[in-house]
């Protein structure tokens, strides 16, 4: 028998550990305790077919992985860590392409709504490197986990859950078929359902919004969402300052809220590098590296792109990003 071994031994060595070990399917939110009054909660809400959510959600999978990851964001990382990410060669190269690629769109995106080309670009460039990665998470089982097994947002997801199910009404889609970012966010320009259904727009004129996978209609939707939250053109975004005294330190990344004038800024200790109008409002930004605190004024526009998503990083990265795309694109066009 010492053959039959010799081939036991072979297959297990050829295996590897992770084929042999058998990993348990996510769990299905039919088996939670709080399924039947959630679902009943939720078709009182929704004003849908109680049986017929019943129908999907006994479909829905819990995805502890998704509790994993919105409890460690990368929006949680040093900014001298964060920005590498975001801000790089690949993403500037690519956003010159998507920016050639779509020109006509854009151009006309910035004169429609007053948001510039390099910022739509950027926003999409952030959020799904142009369209490729619009996530691989089925957004119902997203929603779902962070609106029963997140405390901290539950709340929030809930409202989103239903935004979602009434926008895969409105759209007649099978809501277990589409799949976004851990969070529930969706395609090109990843917004989450109530922004879908409030900012999402028809950019193209073919009868319905489609952000999942219309180009146009994502760039207008972008530059219709920044419009709305107050976008400026030509209006200054965010500077660099130095901050004198501890005092004045307290006041970084209480919100805007909390804003002051550059003039009251200054006579608090902030210093500029460059000239600014006295009377523009701004709130201190405090963002850590492992060199020490960077400090920066951060204006309207830049508390626009926080509407976008709260991250201070994310902001001043999609910043920065549209500035290196812009510079790139530029260059190009110059050397032809």
């Amino acid at each position: 028998m010492k053959w039959l071994w010799l081939v036991v031994m072979g297959v297990m060595i050829g295996t590897p550990a992770y084929a042999r070990k058998k990993v348990p399917p996510d769990p299905l939110f039919s088996t939670h305790v709080a399924y039947q009054p959630f679902l009943k909660s939720l078709a009182e809400s929704t004003q849908q077919d109680a049986a017929a959510l019943e129908r999907i959600f006994n479909e829905v999978r819990l995805k502890p992985q998704i509790i994993r990851a919105i409890s460690r964001p990368a929006e949680a990382k040093p900014w001298d860590q964060y920005r590498p990410l975001f801000v790089n060669e690949k993403r500037v190269l690519g956003g010159v392409t998507f920016w050639d690629n779509h020109a006509a769109a854009l151009l006309r995106a910035r004169k429609q709504f007053d948001v510039p080309e390099s910022m739509i670009t950027a926003i999409i460039g952030v959020e799904t490197v142009y369209g490729r990665n619009t996530g691989s998470f089925r957004v119902l089982d997203a929603l779902t986990t962070l609106a029963v097994d997140y405390p901290p947002r539950s709340d929030f997801f809930r409202r989103e859950l239903e935004q979602y199910l009434t926008l895969a009404q409105e759209h007649a889609i099978d809501p277990l078929s589409v799949k976004g970012s851990y969070a529930g966010a969706m395609g090109i320009g990843q917004f989450m359902p109530s922004s879908y259904r409030k900012y999402g727009i028809d950019f193209d004129g073919d009868g319905h919004p489609d952000l999942w996978g219309n180009t146009a209609d994502a760039i207008g939707s972008v530059a219709n969402y920044f419009k709305s939250f107050g976008w400026k053109m030509g209006e200054p975004v965010v500077v660099p300052v130095e901050v004198k005294g501890e005092e004045t330190r307290e006041f970084a990344n209480t919100g805007w809220t909390a804003r002051k004038t550059v003039e009251e800024w200054q006579r608090r200790g902030v210093v500029l590098q460059d000239a600014l109008w006295p009377q523009t409002e701004a709130m201190l930004v405090r963002l850590d590296t492992a060199s020490g605190p960077q400090f920066w004024l951060g204006f309207n526009n830049y508390y626009v792109i926080t509407r976008y998503n709260r991250s201070l990083r994310y902001a001043l990265a999609v910043w920065q990003l549209s500035q290196e795309i812009e510079t790139a694109r530029r260059s190009a066009y110059s050397e032809k």
